[in-house]
């Protein structure tokens, strides 16, 4: 062959080449080119569960077990495999006052049943840690930076916080709130509205939820789901799951909301968790 033919038919290839390449970069992977980046998903998910000393040993057991088994319910499951992409990242955090913020399971891929189960048994081996006070602002703050984690990207990204009494110390719960949104984050929450007493003789919340959707959640699209007592959480929790990994919402009751003055968009005031305590302590309380 000629020599300039041999060039000619070479600079043809060649082009065509680099051709298929820009066109089919995805190609270039599977035949085992390394792949740099996050790795996309369709959710980033962190589950933050109150263990303030206001949940007993019991109730904690339970929370805990709510989550082991909405992560093997086949629902939950199915939801989490028909998303767009098939696959979410998930995280599990326990908190509860100050600096009391303990990541039980780091981010973790669940990309398919036996990862989910995989994630459910090592969550449910994990020793309980409780701990006083509850800040749910520090909490929130502590969530901003986690999602920082460059391991994982994805469009949606949020928090399912779970408790069972407002704010009572660290930072402000509406203040954390509004960075939390500003940061991108969508808090969801599911309050517990527990009919327990409190070990040590705390006041109850009579309308945690109100405070809940006043005071804490917040970005596109958040919501509540109150579980009606501890017993009811387990429930709860896979309703709320299912709702979280499709991008649904609850259907949202009409609530007459409390004429206190404070922060909440409703008027709400969300420093009350802090008052309660500061009349608790005064009264004797520990």
């Amino acid at each position: 062959m000629p020599l300039a033919r041999f060039i000619g038919v070479w600079r043809k290839s060649a082009i065509g080449a680099l051709a298929a390449l820009c066109l089919f970069p995805a190609a270039s992977l599977a035949q085992g080119l390394p792949q740099t980046g996050p790795q996309l998903v369709d959710l980033k998910l962190l589950l933050a569960v109150d263990v303030s000393g206001s949940i007993d040993f019991w109730e904690g057991g339970l929370q805990r077990d709510g989550y082991v088994e909405a992560l093997r319910d086949d629902a939950v499951i199915n939801t989490i495999l028909s998303g767009q992409l098939g696959r979410i990242a998930l995280a599990y955090v326990e908190w509860a006052g100050g600096d009391h913020q303990r990541v039980l399971l780091d981010w973790t891929l669940i990309d398919s049943k036996q990862a989910a189960y995989d994630f459910a048994e090592n969550l449910s081996v994990r020793a309980h840690m409780a701990g006083r006070r509850t800040s749910i602002g520090n909490m929130l703050d502590f969530a901003v930076r986690m999602f920082q984690d460059p391991r994982f990207f994805a469009e949606r990204q949020v928090i399912d916080i779970s408790g069972d009494g407002p704010n009572n110390s660290g930072t402000r719960v509406d203040e954390a709130r509004d960075r939390a949104i500003a940061a991108g984050l969508v808090i969801n929450a599911l309050p517990i509205l527990n009919e327990r007493p409190s070990p040590y003789g705390f006041p109850k919340l009579d309308d945690l939820d109100v405070y809940y959707e006043e005071c804490v959640i917040g970005g596109d699209g958040a919501f509540v789901i109150a579980a009606k007592g501890i017993k009811s959480f387990a429930s709860a929790v896979r309703r709320k799951m299912i709702l979280e990994v499709a991008g649904l919402m609850p259907e949202k009751p009409v609530r007459a909301l409390p004429a206190a003055l404070g922060k909440g968009p409703g008027g709400y005031n969300c420093g009350i968790g802090e008052k309660q305590l500061h009349e608790f302590l005064n009264r004797g309380g520990d």
